[in-house]
């Protein structure tokens, strides 16, 4: 299903959730800082880079367009963090992913058209900022912690100069860890 508004349209699944996605920017692949970007509605606040899903885009490849709109950054994809699940007043769920930074642009689009930000956090710095307004935000940056080991994030063909690292091989099944979050608001950026 999908739902046009003024300036992009919005893609839903077959459950009813928007569909997003969105990258958790790392500085290396020590994994122990990450880039956050201003949010457009509240320019004092930080949020992890992402958006929704246009027709027929994978969920890869609006990670890496969203992330390259809105930090100005390219870099090299690597695992699914999860599926995180928003059911409070609207449905969301999001697929983030890690990317490793590896080309920096002095002017994106964002920065240009309203002004945004972006600065890096170690990750525990990160989390604190997040937690007060942007908790399920947070949770994202807590699973780089969780995972026990890289979850392979499915082949795709990802825009701007961004790659896959970990495309899947053979018969390997992707693992996907979804994450529910209750009360917390993903749209208003």
């Amino acid at each position: 299903m999908m739902k046009l508004k003024p300036n992009q349209t919005r893609t839903y699944d077959g459950e009813g959730f928007k569909r997003r996605a969105a990258c958790v920017c790392l500085r290396n692949e020590t994994e122990d800082e990450v880039l956050l970007v201003s949010s457009s509605r509240h320019p004092d606040q930080w949020i992890v880079p992402g958006g929704g899903m246009e027709p027929d885009e994978e969920p890869c490849g609006a990670a890496v367009r969203e992330v390259y709109e809105e930090a100005g950054v390219k870099g090299k994809l690597g695992r699914l963090l999860g599926i995180f699940e928003h059911n409070q007043d609207r449905k969301h769920r999001t697929y983030v992913y890690t990317l490793i930074v590896t080309e920096t642009l002095e002017d994106w689009e964002d920065s240009v058209n309203i002004g945004r930000k972006r600065k890096w956090f170690k990750v525990d710095e990160a989390i604190r900022v997040l937690q007060s307004h942007r908790p399920v935000h947070a949770e994202y940056l807590h699973g780089l912690k969780d995972i026990c080991g890289p979850i392979r994030s499915p082949a795709c063909s990802p825009t701007n100069g961004n790659t896959p690292s970990s495309p899947l091989t053979d018969n390997s099944t992707p693992h996907y860890v979804v994450c529910s979050t209750q009360g917390s608001d993903l749209v208003n950026r």
